[in-house]
């Protein structure tokens, strides 16, 4: 594919310089991995990026940090969503460096990627700015913040898949083992078992997940206030949606909207 061998070849050609990527081509390109770590910002909507064992959903105001070769997928269907690729040379990462993770954008580093906005292209050692970039990123690992911990596990497990996508638009009902079991033709132990040995996760869990998930979507592309988000995933108590959303995303539905 062109635009993915340009894409490679861009960020890699040049293996001791710091690129800055501001445009939005990502999300067409197949699987595909860089010699280089990559810091990937999100600003204005939910971006979703795909790797072979998981699904992660990355919000506005929050960063991916990607280690060197290894294969992901950006994805997103919002007109507005704003995205900032920054990838750096990296000869040995250990520690934060080495682990794929999602975390919120600091005032600290929102300061820092404002005075650079402008910023695209390489930029070689001995360069101030190349010197900034290294200290932006040396920042990420000093700021202790907790990781984003929405991620989606995936299977190539065909029934499994169609168990899932059967009942993906239909969160708003009462969803329970029993009755997904009972609908699938299966029993409440086997379809346990499926979840966990295929996805390594309760259906309990990954239901939870998924309704947060599309209440993020409906708290970003809707007007309905938060009731209403809570009702149309399934939840009739407003105080278990919201708590549910602050263990799974470090923050209040109010919190996410107001960002």
């Amino acid at each position: 594919m062109k635009i993915l061998s340009e894409l490679i070849r861009m960020v890699d050609q040049n293996p001791d310089s710091i690129v800055v990527m501001r445009q939005q081509t990502e999300q067409r390109l197949p699987a595909h991995q860089h010699h280089k770590t990559q810091l990937l910002l999100v600003y204005g909507g939910i971006a979703y990026l795909q790797t072979a064992e998981k699904d992660f959903y990355i919000p506005s105001n929050h960063y991916i940090w990607i280690p060197k070769n290894y294969p992901h997928n950006l994805m997103f269907n919002t007109q507005d969503l704003y995205i900032v690729n920054i990838y750096f040379p990296e000869k040995k990462a250990v520690g934060f460096y080495d682990e794929l993770g999602i975390y919120p954008v600091s005032k600290l580093l929102a300061e820092m990627l404002s005075f650079s906005e402008r910023w695209q292209g390489d930029y070689f050692k001995g360069s101030w700015e190349f010197e900034f970039l290294i200290t932006l990123k040396g920042v990420l690992s000093k700021e202790n913040l907790k990781k984003f911990s929405i991620q989606l596990p995936t299977t190539d497990d065909k029934r499994l898949n169609a168990i899932i996508e059967s009942f993906r638009n239909r969160l708003n009902e009462n969803l329970s083992l029993a009755i997904i079991a009972r609908q699938s033709g299966m029993s409440v132990r086997s379809l346990t078992r499926l979840f966990q040995t295929k996805l390594h996760i309760t259906f309990v869990q990954y239901l939870k997940m998924l309704r947060i998930i599309r209440a993020m979507e409906l708290i970003k592309d809707t007007d309905l206030n938060m009731t209403e988000i809570a009702y149309e995933i399934g939840y009739s108590n407003i105080a278990a949606f919201s708590n549910n959303f602050q263990q799974l995303t470090n923050m209040r539905p109010t919190e996410f909207k107001a960002k």
